[in-house]
């Protein structure tokens, strides 16, 4: 009896081992957080997965807002908008840049503006066009 638990205690850690917390999603946009330079064919290595599938990861993050592409030279170079909520339904509305700044120390992460930066700038401005109503 008692192998069969110990058959049973392997088994499932052995099952945990096939999966990971983060999606490829979240994880492709840590590797954007730590070098936004990166090019795809990296990432896809990176992260266990195909070319295609990485440029798909990375297109439907760009679809959805949570990453800005920009040409630089022959390169594109990527940008998290980290004040940009996560899609989950929790109770509190959390940002993408919450989670990065959990998981990316602050020396990984070149040119990113601090996370509340353009959350701060749409309060500012929302503040404002409230008060011109009320005046």
């Amino acid at each position: 009896m008692l192998a069969l638990e110990y058959r049973n205690l392997i088994a499932s850690i052995a099952a945990v081992a096939q999966w990971s917390f983060l999606t490829n999603h979240a994880r492709a946009m840590l590797c954007i957080a730590h070098d936004p330079g990166l090019r795809l064919r990296d990432m896809a290595d990176a992260l266990g997965i195909t070319e295609r599938s990485a440029y798909a990861i990375v297109a439907d993050l760009t679809r959805a807002g949570y990453v800005l592409k920009e040409r630089d030279g022959r390169r594109n170079r990527y940008s998290i908008q980290r004040h940009m909520p996560l899609p989950d339904s929790t109770g509190r509305e959390r940002t993408v840049g919450e989670v990065l700044n959990l998981l990316v120390p602050t020396k990984s992460r070149p040119g990113t503006a601090p996370a509340g930066s353009r959350t701060r700038a749409a309060s500012t401005a929302k503040a404002k066009s409230a008060a011109g109503r009320r005046g």
